[in-house]
């Protein structure tokens, strides 16, 4: 009979219980109850209680490295017959596992949300707050209520403090490449295409409005710059006059070209080539 012990595979001793010798010996009953063809060696025993024991062995099936079969079996007092009460799958160590689950609203990110998907939104979301409650923003509580009816809910200080430190932390606060790239002076709380927002989120924010800015139609902060803004002048440089071609012949000293031996006049007959 093979010696076994009262510990558990991890070697950490089991003191409330104690090994039941008739129970870690079915070895075989216990591999016999594995109803799997992928079972390795017997990795050892441990005690669960008053005779009741698990014994561990080896899962050969590929992919389940470092996973193992628990066989937990027991027998009836004045009984030397062992019963199985239970076959299960457990992961070792260094088994492989999938990492733990996320809830969908933790791991969703900006820009996930597709055409036609719907995304709730929680009914703690700490982000809102009822619409009827008065809020520290003028802003808000002019918007509060459209037509009598007003909205059910609306952004509460957490809410705005979130998106104003998201906004001025992007692409589109003072940090910005094109924004760091842009002359000091031309930052958009100045520009004329800068449209502020209402209520609190004024101080800081506004929506750029020029077609031809990279930032048209999304809210910038009032530090943040780009090329477009409406104040940058480009300095004019005087246009380089071309005179007319002048020559002077104040210089030009006369000089009569007289004909050398042999040669015509332009009143004389022509010569003759001395060939026929």
């Amino acid at each position: 009979m093979m010696r076994v012990t009262g510990t558990t595979l991890a070697g950490v001793p089991t003191p409330t219980a104690k090994l039941d010798q008739a129970c870690a010996g079915a070895v075989d009953d216990a591999r016999a109850a594995i109803m799997d063809e992928h079972v390795g060696d017997h990795l050892g025993v441990a005690a669960e209680g008053e005779r009741v024991v698990t014994h561990y062995f080896d899962c050969t099936l590929p992919g389940y490295r470092g996973w193992r079969w628990a066989v937990t079996v027991a027998r009836a007092p004045r009984s030397r017959h062992v019963t199985i009460c239970e076959t299960v799958l457990l992961p070792g160590d260094e088994a492989l596992m999938a990492p733990a689950w996320v809830p969908w609203h933790e791991r969703l990110q900006p820009g996930d949300l597709g055409v036609g998907d719907l995304l709730p939104t929680r009914a703690d979301d700490e982000r809102l707050t009822p619409g009827y409650v008065l809020s520290d923003d003028p802003g808000v509580e002019e918007i509060a209520w459209e037509l009598g009816l007003g909205r059910s809910r609306v952004m509460s200080r957490e809410g705005r403090a979130e998106a104003a430190q998201r906004w001025y932390d992007g692409d589109h606060g003072p940090e910005a490449p094109i924004s760091v790239g842009a002359p000091a002076n031309a930052r958009c709380g100045m520009c004329g295409f800068y449209l502020p927002l209402a209520g609190s989120l004024r101080q800081i924010f506004g929506v750029c409005g020029n077609l031809f800015a990279p930032d048209d139609g999304r809210v910038v902060s009032a530090d943040h710059g780009c090329g477009a803004h409406s104040e940058v002048l480009i300095e004019a440089v005087a246009p380089v006059e071309e005179l007319p071609t002048v020559y002077d012949d104040g210089d030009l000293e006369p000089v009569v070209v007289s004909r050398s031996a042999g040669s015509v006049a332009d009143d004389e007959p022509a010569e003759s080539y001395g060939h026929s």
